[in-house]
């Protein structure tokens, strides 16, 4: 007779105790978003806010912001068609692209709310002085653009 196996608990803080792997990267090489309706999305990331369309296949998009490329793929059988991204789930809680121009952020706030994106106009981030704007893609996906 063999043993119950038990379900492993996580990795906890003591369990790391190895010194730091320090990975050496010059940064975010890509980011991979999941929605619920491919062209619905594209639509919002290419026709609306204007990023360039880098590559297309019947699955997902590519696009880049700035330097970075986003990846957005539409939902498979396993993806939920009513569900929506929540920043207080374990995971991705808002992705931020930086901004260096005071003018830039205020042009991109009212280019959202002349394309009906409901957005939170220019606010300051009482912690760390920054001025950012925030809006939401289709599938509720928190963005930002803030202040470098």
């Amino acid at each position: 007779m063999t043993a119950p196996t038990t379900a492993q608990p996580r990795s906890t803080a003591s369990s790391f105790a190895s010194p730091a792997i320090a990975i050496r990267t010059p940064g975010v090489h890509h980011v991979a978003l999941r929605v619920t309706d491919l062209a619905r999305a594209k639509v919002f990331y290419i026709d609306r806010l204007g990023f360039p369309l880098l590559a297309e296949t019947p699955e997902l998009f590519l696009f880049a912001a700035g330097g970075t490329a986003f990846g957005v793929r539409g939902p498979t059988a396993d993806t939920e068609t009513t569900d929506t991204f929540s920043p207080f789930r374990v995971g991705l809680d808002h992705v931020a692209l930086g901004c260096e121009d005071e003018d830039e952020l205020r042009r991109v706030a009212a280019a959202l709310n002349a394309a009906g994106v409901e957005n939170t106009g220019v606010k300051l981030d009482e912690m760390l002085q920054k001025n950012y704007v925030a809006f939401r893609d289709p599938d509720g996906i928190k963005w930002e653009l803030y202040m470098t």
